[in-house]
């Protein structure tokens, strides 16, 4: 499995939800900030987003828009002009809704409706991701045939089936969002032009191969020199490299992401302490608790417990 794949399965984007909405006269609805990918989608009609910082885009038919950490924004008729109340739609995502919702005020001159997306992530294991991604991805124009094929077909189906319930329909529309999600980010790290990020390690044709296998195999005892072999490079030259574009060292790399996977065995609570070292690489015990305080200011008992204590309040 390649490291981009590896890293998708990892963060587990596989719950979408959805809310259709009918905005009609003057309008405007709202997000807060969420730990979740969100995504609106312009099937028709025009709009202005707004994030808290002043930052604002204008949105038109075929135009999809990809928020990766969730930031509060704001979605409205027109830029400035007339003030309505906001309605906040995180309330009203409950799995997979069938209605759009008809909202606004005053004479519906012109519809437009937007396909919102929200798609729930793992926070810790999305963060290098996250990170590394813009505040937003804006796809202009995504219906026309400039745009990418799988957009076409993924937005030619959402647009279809507003009204309509089908058998099924519920299952195809969250795999295919978060499908769609998906191939988003992938379309943006597809342009980027050799910049020195994690992004472009991911696709880069040496260092995507020792990425790969971190994430895919985080148990076996890597070093340097066995992961410049995965590059077919030597131990310097792949180092500078790797430290180059990911911006960290490969070992440092790969500590970081062996304690993200123990975070989630601990919340798991199935494997004891031992077993979850030894699962991510670890010989010793000690060595591993010692790590993971370091990164998470808490023993690995401490972190468990603290996990524990959350889900019984």
């Amino acid at each position: 499995m390649d490291a981009l794949s590896k890293i998708f399965e990892d963060i587990h984007l596989n719950h979408s939800e959805y809310l259709y909405l009918q905005a009609k006269g003057n309008w405007a609805f709202h997000s807060p900030a969420q730990p979740v990918l969100m995504a609106h989608i312009v099937l028709f009609g025009e709009a202005h987003l707004q994030f808290n910082n002043g930052t604002h885009v204008s949105l038109n038919t075929g135009d999809m828009f990809l928020i990766p950490a969730g930031l509060a924004h704001e979605v409205r008729h027109h830029q400035n002009r007339f003030r309505v109340e906001s309605l906040n739609i995180a309330p009203l995502f409950d799995g997979l809704k069938q209605e759009a919702i008809e909202f606004g005020e005053g004479q519906a001159k012109n519809k437009t409706l937007i396909l919102s997306v929200r798609c729930q992530l793992n926070a810790i294991m999305a963060k290098p991701l996250v990170n590394a991604l813009p505040p937003y991805i804006h796809i202009q124009n995504a219906l026309s045939d400039q745009a990418p094929e799988w957009l076409r077909i993924g937005l030619y189906f959402v647009a279809s089936d507003t009204q309509r319930t089908l058998a099924g329909k519920n299952k195809i529309m969250d795999h295919l969002l978060s499908i769609m999600m998906i191939e988003c980010v992938r379309d943006y790290i597809g342009q980027l032009n050799h910049e020195n990020n994690w992004l472009s390690a991911l696709v880069h044709p040496e260092l995507a191969n020792a990425l790969a296998v971190i994430h895919g195999q985080p148990e076996h005892s890597w070093t340097v020199e066995s992961l410049a072999e995965q590059c077919c490079m030597s131990r310097s030259k792949f180092a500078g490299l790797f430290n180059q574009i990911v911006g960290e060292t490969p070992l440092a790399y790969l500590q970081q992401h062996r304690l993200r996977l123990a975070s989630q065995h601990l919340i798991k609570g199935q494997l004891t302490i031992q077993q979850i070292a030894h699962s991510i690489g670890y010989s010793s015990e000690t060595a591993f608790s010692q790590a993971f305080k370091k990164q998470f200011e808490l023993t690995p008992s401490q972190y468990r417990q603290n996990i524990q204590n959350a889900v019984l309040e």
